[in-house]
């Protein structure tokens, strides 16, 4: 009996260890400190997936520029029909930015390769394929991004690549997750832990960081209590493991430890974390209103098998544009080579 109990234990012990050994990342490891010594403000990284992260990050080169012809789209209604938001471009410029725009998002799906992914080419300015409305949003949305969340992306920018790297649907999008089936009663209050989401690296907390935070009524960041009683501005440890969840996101969609922003002396103190905590903050920010203006809004808009299982449009979060590395695609900027795109919308 021990001995069958002894090969048992075995057996469950090799099971565990092979997903494990799938997962870790063994040693050696890079390591460069940003902060104080003694604190432990170090990043590591590991330096086997830098060829990988690199093959994810590649930047295609832009057209090549093209002199202004002074002929604005919008003075030209008898050619450029039912334009509401690029109007404001030359004609050259227009031309220009539409084939970048094929590149970065559509240049092969079946037969709607091309321009075909987004217009119907019998009659170019009607609205019946879905996605033309959907791109015009996009332009608005990225446009917004780029003159009035510098906070965040700075003088790099966004395009429509910068999410969509050569494909309609970018790879790191979310919708509501229902989770697996689960029994009733108690053993339905596990508010979303012990499901072990690559989301959140495995672990055991809430696995959908992003409905409580990235939606349109999020919910507040907090951890840290200001009190050393309740009553202050901390969180209850539901809400603190939710906040953890989303700290987990966010450091696997940078490639990034949690002293890449925060002084590990103190976590909440904002004089003493690096400045990269302030622009992360803006991000949150951005990605709120990328979410709640503009994606959401087109919910009437999206087919069905556009969306996720609960019927609501697939969003953005961090790791939408920074797909596992801090700056996206390395600091490369499309956006200074498209400068109609980081224009105020009309």
């Amino acid at each position: 009996m021990k001995v069958a109990a002894s090969l048992l234990a075995l057996v469950i012990g090799v099971l565990l260890a092979i997903p494990m050994m799938l997962t870790w990342e063994r040693p050696p490891m890079d390591s460069v400190q940003l902060g104080p010594r003694g604190l432990g403000m170090d990043q590591i990284t590991n330096p086997r997936l830098a060829e990988d992260l690199k093959a994810l990050n590649t930047s295609p080169a832009p057209d090549d520029p093209v002199d202004n012809d002074g002929i604005l789209v919008k003075d030209q209604p008898d050619v450029y029909q039912n334009i509401q938001v690029l109007g404001d471009l030359d004609t050259a410029q227009f031309t220009r930015l539409m084939n970048a725009i094929t590149t970065w998002v559509a240049p092969t799906e079946g037969d709607n390769a091309g321009c075909a992914y987004c217009h119907n080419v019998e009659n170019m300015a009607s609205d019946e394929v879905y996605t033309k409305i959907v791109a015009r949003r996009m332009l608005q949305m990225t446009r917004t991004i780029n003159t009035k969340y510098k906070s965040h992306v700075a003088e790099t920018g966004v395009t429509c690549y910068t999410c969509h790297r050569g494909q309609p649907v970018p790879a790191n999008v979310w919708s509501i997750n229902p989770g697996p089936p689960q029994a009733g009663g108690m053993a339905a209050s596990r508010d979303g832990q012990n499901l072990a989401e690559a989301v959140v690296g495995y672990s055991s907390l809430p696995y959908d960081p992003f409905t409580t935070f990235y939606n349109t009524n999020p919910a507040n960041i907090r951890v840290v209590a200001s009190t050393a009683l309740p009553g202050g501005t901390g969180a209850s440890i539901k809400d603190t493991e939710k906040t953890y969840a989303l700290m987990m996101h966010m450091s696997k969609s940078l490639g990034a430890n949690c002293t890449f922003c925060h002084n590990s002396r103190q976590f909440s103190d904002w004089s003493e974390s690096r400045p990269q905590r302030v622009t992360a903050w803006h991000g949150i920010d951005m990605v709120r209103t990328i979410n709640g203006t503009y994606i959401d809004s087109l919910a009437s808009v999206f087919p069905a098998n556009r969306k996720g299982p609960m019927g609501d449009v697939l969003k953005s979060n961090c790791g939408t544009c920074h797909n596992g590395i801090n700056k996206p695609l390395y600091g490369v900027s499309l956006a200074k080579d498209y400068p109609e795109l980081s224009v105020p919308n009309p």
